[in-house]
């Protein structure tokens, strides 16, 4: 059975590893299995704790070749195991993010 799809905005893959990093404690959340304006995919090796809210960094490239890291809070949505053995797939949902890191959101969404 096909469940209709729930996501409010298109989601792109990065063509390059994007580790997500917890801004609290230093440590990598994971890695960015998709990317839209208001959430995120990752791909990790621990489950999340339901409904978690995290304060993280992940760095996308700008149109000057730069890697700036842009800074979003996030909250955990669902979270199953992978496929892959070891490795947990989680969603969230961006819940606060800056003007500028929402700009650069979204130019990297539209021309990266």
């Amino acid at each position: 059975m096909n469940t209709p799809e729930q996501r409010r905005a298109p989601r792109k893959r990065p063509d390059y590893a994007v580790t997500v990093t917890d801004v609290i404690t230093g440590q990598p959340l994971g890695h960015v299995g998709n990317l839209s304006s208001n959430g995120m995919l990752l791909i990790s090796h621990h489950a999340p704790r339901s409904e978690a809210i995290y304060q993280v960094n992940l760095p996308l490239p700008a149109h000057d070749g730069s890697m700036p890291a842009i800074e979003v809070g996030i909250q955990e949505q669902w979270h199953e195991p992978a496929a892959t053995p070891g490795q947990i797939w989680s969603g969230y949902r961006i819940i606060a993010i800056g003007t500028s890191d929402a700009a650069h959101l979204e130019r990297w969404l539209l021309h990266a």
